[in-house]
């Protein structure tokens, strides 16, 4: 057996259920993200960026995702969130309690996606068989897909990449080749290769005005939270867990943020980039955010 398999996996169970007879049938491929990329920070915000857009986009329906495998590969959310993004009246039963029928209405969703996408068979990522079977991988590129299509403005976490291994039965037995997969848009560069804006020139051009910049920033920032008590003396540190930022938002756009909607005092890593996605998800949805902002 290629050592490269079981190098590949840490967990007993996981290397199990690929070494039974009907894992894997004979001639077919299977890729999978690897174990050592599963606690990848970037992979973490993508799952949870794309999970809180869904629940989001589908709050009217009364639909809560948790696991976007557990959740998505019966189709029913999939097809909500079709209806929801694009209109699409879809010919199938919303219900599919049966493999068969699960089988059949992933069919004619993923059919309907390639379609609005105009994507060609072999450029499709995904396929019925991966999200029947939960593939993360999947699953992962084939909500990508449907968020760049129908918004094309959400502000994608950019830059997540995953190890992969393919593994195929052959009459050898399993043979397994690794690869590193990008699931969103490379873009470390694109600022670089951009024209430069205000600030790109203040940093460039005009460093001994930045702290001018600064405290002209942070005063029109205290005065606006100031009206809900708060202060604010510090930008970085103060807007790092999204909260003033969140409140800001509020304050300048007029509205009032629920607050079951993000962490007012958030107590992980994974809840501040909860906030921080959600204010950058608000100002790309009110035209204010035009290019990608690395949340983390």
């Amino acid at each position: 057996m290629d050592p490269d398999f079981l190098n590949a996996f840490t967990q007993p169970s996981t290397l199990d259920r690929f070494l039974t007879e009907d894992a894997i049938a004979k001639g077919e491929k299977r890729k999978l993200i690897k174990p050592t990329s599963s606690n990848n920070p970037k992979l973490q915000e993508l799952k949870l960026f794309l999970t809180e857009w869904i629940n989001r986009t589908l709050k009217e329906e009364h639909i809560v995702v948790k696991s976007l495998e557990e959740d998505l590969y019966d189709g029913l959310v999939l097809h909500h969130l079709l209806e929801r993004l694009g209109s699409i009246k879809l010919d199938v039963d919303k219900i599919a309690l049966t493999e068969k029928k699960q089988r059949q209405k992933l069919s004619v969703i993923l059919e309907a996606v390639a379609k609005c996408l105009q994507l060609e068979e072999s450029q499709l990522k995904w396929s019925v068989e991966s999200i029947l079977a939960k593939d993360l991988l999947s699953t992962l590129h084939l909500l990508v897909a449907i968020a760049k299509h129908f918004e094309p403005t959400l502000a994608l976490p950019p830059n997540v990449q995953v190890e992969t291994i393919t593994i195929e039965t052959t009459s050898r037995g399993l043979k397994t080749s690794n690869a590193v997969e990008y699931i969103t848009e490379n873009k470390e560069n694109i600022e670089a290769q951009s024209k430069d804006d205000a600030f790109d020139e203040l940093f460039s051009c005009a460093p001994d005005k930045l702290d001018a910049v600064k405290k002209a920033l942070l005063q029109f920032v205290d005065w606006h939270v100031g009206k809900l008590g708060l202060n604010v003396k510090d930008i970085e540190s103060q807007l790092s867990d999204g909260v003033i930022l969140l409140l800001l938002i509020g304050q300048l756009e007029g509205y009032f943020l629920n607050l079951r909607n993000f962490f007012l005092t958030p107590a992980s890593t994974m809840e501040m980039l909860h906030n921080v996605n959600l204010a950058l998800e608000l100002l790309a949805e009110g035209g204010l955010l035009n290019f990608p902002v690395n949340s983390e």
